[in-house]
């Protein structure tokens, strides 16, 4: 366990999460309560946040529920006092909520890009400050923000989202900064998911052309290995976790060839890769972008049968010795061949 989590092993550690009733949020909720945590879950459905803590008390742990829109930053503080009130101080904060519109730049609507830019962006600054207002006196607990695939390269017909996320990024990386200077034991990390199979697209708005909705660009990934990411990040003190190799490449393309890329997602990740006409799909949109849904939704998405179950990438980060090994290996074998040359 993270040396920033308490000493005082007969109390079980207590972790918020908002977005905590769909997606990662929730399989992230359901993960930790297996694993020893009790759970605090804000989000803004009640039915959501009903069915998604008895999925956590299944999982042998104690747990609150607190309504507030994240983009309400009064709304969350009164959230985070009554989760502690009832299960004791936070030890870990993961900021999970974030909505998205889709669609060209032009086509989607001001308030639409408001609204993505509130919660996926504002929402992370205000509930790392009701974080922070609680761990900074006590000098410990760990705050982890979700970022994206898309935090590390934007892809077009999520611009807002893009921008949102970059922004994310940015703000984790200033504050840790702040926090290293001040020498607090509060640490700050950021994990980005790949392409994940939950119901973040069926939520989000839509105003793509010819009456397609969005879809996960491939490969897309179970939620499960970004939770696990999660927890690897606030047990280990992990500064940055990247979940899956289409995350790792993404960063590393838009360093050594960004133009490059700018021609292939222009070519190719349009309506190409994030559009689908399913009727099947289209049957099971619930948008939440402007109000929370009235029904519970589930950590996964209907993408199942596309939907890889493991990682290589997220195998070796959570081994960084065997990491290391197969470097010193790799490097060992190319040393010799050229040696033989």
């Amino acid at each position: 366990m993270s040396a920033s989590l308490p000493s005082d092993t007969r109390r079980r550690p207590v972790l918020v999460i908002t977005g905590g009733s769909s997606g990662i949020g929730r399989c992230t909720a359901a993960l930790f309560a297996r694993r020893g945590w009790d759970v605090g879950l804000i989000a803004r459905g009640r039915n959501g946040l009903e069915s998604a803590q008895e999925e956590v008390r299944q999982g042998g742990a104690r747990t609150a529920i607190a309504e507030a829109d994240v983009s309400d930053s009064a709304a969350l503080e009164q959230a985070a006092t009554a989760i502690e009130a009832e299960l004791g101080p936070i030890d870990a904060w993961v900021n999970c909520a974030g909505v998205s519109s889709y669609g060209r730049f032009m086509d989607v609507p001001e308030e639409d890009y408001e609204r993505v830019t509130r919660v996926t962006y504002l929402g992370v600054v205000n509930g790392t400050r009701v974080a922070l207002k609680r761990m900074l006196p006590r000098n410990r607990g760990n705050i982890v923000n979700v970022g994206s695939a898309v935090a590390l390269r934007a892809v077009p017909m999520q611009s807002a989202y893009s921008a949102a996320k970059h922004a994310v990024a940015g703000f984790t990386e200033a504050l840790r900064a702040e926090l290293v200077e001040a020498r607090s034991a509060v640490q700050l990390g950021i994990v980005h998911p790949p392409s994940t199979n939950t119901p973040f697209f069926s939520h989000a708005a839509s105003h793509l052309p010819e009456g397609g909705v969005p879809r996960p660009p491939p490969p897309i990934y179970a939620p499960e290995i970004t939770a696990d990411a999660i927890h690897l990040a606030v047990t280990q003190n992990r500064r940055s976790v990247q979940v899956g190799g289409q995350t790792a490449m993404f960063g590393v393309a838009n360093t050594v060839m960004p133009g490059a890329l700018d021609w292939l997602l222009g070519h190719l990740g349009t309506t190409a890769t994030q559009v689908t006409n399913s009727e099947r799909i289209a049957a099971q949109r619930d948008e939440t972008l402007h109000r929370p849904s009235l029904r519970a939704s589930p950590v996964h998405g209907p993408f199942g049968g596309e939907t890889l179950g493991h990682s290589v990438q997220m195998a070796l980060s959570r081994n960084p010795t065997l990491c290391v090994g197969l470097g010193v290996a790799a490097l060992a074998f190319l040393t010799s061949r050229l040696t033989r040359r």
